[in-house]
This record gives C-alpha cells, structure tokens and sequence, in this order.
C-alpha cells in the first residue's frame, strides 16, 4: 500500500496559514473604525459601504509592492517596517487625485510560512493602515513550496479610495506662476534599492539599518488637511523615476516646473549613496526622492500659507515654480 502523501508533505502548511487568519482578524479590526466595513477578513471577500455625502462619487484604486527592499528586511530579520512600506506606496498614490483612502487588502506570498515573519509584517501593514486612516478588510495568504528562497516572501498591495467627481485634484488648471511645494520624506522610501544593495555590502546593513529599512512616509493626514482648506492644483507622489519623472505626469501641455537645488536638506542617506555610486545629481534626482515624498502644486497668492500648514506636521519647504515649458522638470 502506498504511502499517504498529506499536502502538508507537499509543504503547504493549512494550519498554520489558519492561525495567521486568526491573527490578522483580530488584528485588522483596529482598522475598522465605526463605519464602512460589512463584511471583512475570513469569508470569500470583504465588502464595504460608500460613506453618505457624496453628490457624485468616485472610487479610486491603486496597486503597488516593496520591491526589493525586501532583501535587507530578510537579511536582518525585521519585518515590521516593509508592512508600513506596503501600504504607503498605495496610499501616497491614492491620495494624489484628492481620494479619501477607504480600505486596503494585501496579498503575501512565500514558500514556506513562517508564523513569526509574517505576523510582524501584518502588524507593519496594520499600523500602516491605521496611519493612513483606512480599514484592512481582507487579502490573501500564499504558501509556495519552492517557490521563493528559504526565508523570503513577496508582498503586494491594494488600496481603494472615494473622492467627489467635482473635487478630484488631476492638475488641469496648473499654470505658469504657481508654486512648487515638497514635502519630505522620511529617507529612502521604496524605491532605489537595486542600486542601494549593490552599494552597500550585507556586512554594512546592520550599520545601515535605521536609514535603510526606515519606512515610507505616509501624508494621508497632511493632504487630506490642505486639501479642505486651500486650493491645491496638483499632486505628485515621488517614487521610481525621482523628482525628473513623477511631477510631470500631473502637468497640462505648455507647461513645465523648475526645481531649485539647495532650498531644502537633503538627507545623509542620498550623499553617501552619491559618494559610492559616483551618480552626477541629474541621474540622482532621476533615481531618489531627495528628502522630497511630495511635490504640491499651488497658486501663488496661497503658498506662504500652504507652506505654514504642510509645516505643522511634516517639514514643507518652497522648492520650485511652474513655468512654460514641455511638461518636464529642469533643475536650476
């Protein structure tokens, strides 16, 4: 007779990917709040009620991963931070039309579960979603033997939002003569890091660890509050391609932003990654945010107040004009 083969011989471990269920249950309604979510995690989907007083409504949708920032958070055994990455990089894109961020759902991947990792990554992505003020109401537990290397996982996210049709900020009425606004960042964020690990050896990581696995910055409270209260044109979130390539894809033809270098801090991190890379600032600014998470675009008359604002809860500096020009970015 032959010998039963259990999917657990397989590698898939059903009880253990039942007790993360069980954990991330409890542990995502903290993110519930008082309204919204019917259904959440532990049926076959999740469902949640537009909230009352919208005229026109409009859901928002953004998707992202950590990319390889990931590799540091394995080699060092801290998972916790890439949690927060996961939702920010949604989110930050969410809120760049004006949406109010709603719910989030994620998906986590591995080749075989380890309990202890990825309880640590959802509390990250848990306390992520409560910065960003949206509820986790559901997602999905991957386990793949052979799949992924020993100890690694992948990581994805989903994030929905809401906005009022006649309120979404898409950047049409930008102009030459407004202000250009950054917001920093908290360091590195999530992009960059192919280059990052190659400059930085695995026996220098640990030294390392504050500023490379520091998390992204989440500014869902901070524009949600400029947003209500002054006119803000446009909004770029700074990720892959830095602060040469996401600027302009809020920009309308016939215009362009000048960015001058020196009006805010640039961050150790960014001069000893130059230092080793050897990189000329160009493709720097093309590669990094810079210290800039956040680029806002606003009318002349209303920067100074925007910029007293922002200043309350983030570091807000005045870093650029709009001027006429082929929606690009030119240092100066």
């Amino acid at each position: 007779m032959a010998r039963r083969i259990t999917y657990r011989d397989s590698g898939v471990d059903i009880d253990a990917g039942d007790r993360l269920v069980d954990y991330i249950t409890g542990a995502a309604k903290t993110t519930f709040g008082a309204k919204g979510v019917l259904a959440g995690i532990g049926g076959f989907n999740a469902a949640f009620a537009l909230p009352a007083g919208y005229k026109e409504p409009v859901l928002v949708s953004c998707t992202d991963g950590v990319g390889t920032k990931l590799k540091i958070a394995f080699e060092l055994k801290k998972h916790d931070t890439v949690g927060i990455d996961l939702v920010a990089m949604s989110v930050n894109d969410l809120i760049c039309c004006g949406a109010k961020p709603l719910f989030f759902l994620d998906y986590f991947a591995t080749g075989k579960l380890s309990l202890k990792d990825a309880k640590e990554a959802m509390r990250g992505i848990v306390k992520g979603c409560r910065i960003s003020r949206c509820a986790l109401i559901g997602g999905e537990t991957a386990e793949m033997p052979d799949f992924y290397q020993k100890g690694e996982y992948d990581m994805a996210g989903f994030a929905v939002g809401v906005v009022e049709r006649e309120k979404m900020i898409d950047g049409r009425n930008i102009k030459p003569g407004d202000k250009v606004i950054g917001l920093a960042s908290s360091g590195l964020h999530s992009n960059g890091f192919s280059l990052t690990r190659r400059l930085f050896k695995k026996s220098e990581w640990k030294k390392f660890k504050e500023e490379l696995l520091e998390p992204t910055r989440i500014y869902t409270d901070i524009i949600m509050r400029l947003i209500s209260k002054y006119k803000i044109k446009g909004i770029a979130h700074i990720t892959g391609g830095g602060l040469f390539e996401n600027p302009p894809r809020i920009l309308p033809k016939g215009t362009g932003i000048r960015i001058k270098k020196g009006t805010w801090p640039v961050p150790g991190i960014f001069k000893e990654v130059q230092k080793r890379s050897g990189l000329p600032d160009k493709e720097m600014f093309r590669t990094f945010n810079m210290g800039i998470g956040m680029v806002l675009v606003v009318p002349r008359s209303q920067a100074k107040a925007v910029l007293r604002a922002a200043g309350r809860s983030v570091r807000a500096y005045l870093i650029g004009d709009v001027v006429k020009g082929k929606q690009a970015v030119e240092l100066a």
